[in-house]
């Protein structure tokens, strides 16, 4: 079995081992077809973490997989060999205070695919074979696995809309154009937004957001006062999705933002300056938005219906052996929307 491990920023190694089990009660033992490179992998791929999450042993990255059932273990019902499933990354212990208080994506004891927070780290996807619980597995028939792997991201995007409490009517304004901002994009346009602002700092990804149904989008970095008509009197855009972990885009968006409205904080970038004054006096609420749930069935539904269809942001292929050529690709924002590894081909 092939394993991409990362062992420091900068080396990562794709790794050969007998390390396969048979699946056990209510397990199924998955082919991996198809993994997207995140955000989060590539801080582990440029940097060896991101904030205070540092590595501190080899890890397995990877959590965006989809691939096909290989044998089932006992008790398993509702799937068989041959089907394609996307397997989702959250593992929640089921047991904790959060977990019982309906919040499994705050877990306590969470086993998050490819996650260098707890100690031992808790290893990723990026492997030939998964063996996973039967409550990980939504049936993607009708998608391809490329497809499936994106209901991931976009499970965080519909985890986001469901914090505002609703975007019916709204006008939304999103900061940070990487696959998150325009997945974003997407979610925002199904649950109703009426008017939908994109910016960035490169026009690569300013292109897609268009392309995805961005009604304007803003170069902030060429148009310095490109924001300033919604930011007039007290801004004029009810919702913000910050997705660029930038503290600059968060100070520009809640300017934009009206006395009442919501801003929801995606973007994961480290510790961030935020404007509170700003936030008091327009009693503004922010919140923050982290990882998702539930959401990821209903992720593969919306693209089995095609109401959302992801296929525009896969910009990007490469065979697993190829892998550092996918990470450097990845984090060309000249360039890469949502780069993926291709398990099957060599």
């Amino acid at each position: 079995m092939r394993s991409l491990v990362i062992h420091a920023a900068k080396d990562l190694r794709l790794e050969r081992s007998e390390d396969v089990r048979e699946p056990g009660t209510r397990e199924v033992l998955v082919r991996i077809e198809a993994g997207g490179v995140c955000g989060t992998d590539l801080h582990y791929y440029n940097h060896g973490g991101f904030g205070p999450v540092r590595l501190k042993e080899p890890m397995i990255l990877g959590h965006e997989v989809a691939g096909r059932i290989e044998s089932v273990g006992k008790d398993v019902s509702g799937f068989q060999p041959g089907d394609l499933v996307a397997v989702s990354p959250s593992r929640p212990c089921r047991a904790c205070r959060y977990c019982l208080d309906g919040m499994p994506n705050h877990c306590e004891n969470m086993r998050f695919y490819g996650s260098a927070m707890p100690f031992p780290h808790i290893q990723g996807a990026f492997r030939d074979w998964l063996v996973a619980d039967t409550d990980q597995l939504v049936a993607a028939d009708g998608l391809t696995a490329a497809e499936a792997a994106m209901a991931e991201p976009l499970s965080v995007c519909l985890h986001a809309v469901r914090r505002t409490g609703g975007l019916v009517g709204k006008k939304v304004l999103v900061t940070g154009c990487g696959p998150i901002g325009t997945l974003m994009i997407l979610a925002a346009r199904r649950a109703g937004a009426d008017e939908i602002i994109a910016t960035d700092i490169a026009e690569f990804p300013l292109a897609t957001a268009a392309e995805l149904g961005a009604d304007r989008t803003v170069n902030v970095l060429a148009e310095l006062n490109g924001l300033q008509e919604y930011q007039a009197g007290k801004g004029r855009l009810d919702v913000l999705f910050e997705c660029s972990g930038a503290a600059p885009a968060l100070a520009a968006g809640i300017a934009a933002i009206r006395p009442g409205g919501t801003v929801i904080q995606l973007g994961l970038g480290g510790d961030m300056s935020v404007p509170m004054q700003a936030l008091t006096a327009k009693e503004i609420t922010l919140k923050g938005s982290f990882r998702f749930h539930q959401e990821f069935e209903s992720a593969i539904g919306l693209m089995q219906r095609r109401l959302i269809d992801v296929r525009p942001l896969h910009t990007h292929t490469f065979a697993l052996d190829k892998f550092v050529a996918a990470f450097e690709t990845a984090g060309d924002r000249t360039r890469a929307t949502k780069v993926q590894l291709d398990f099957a081909s060599t």
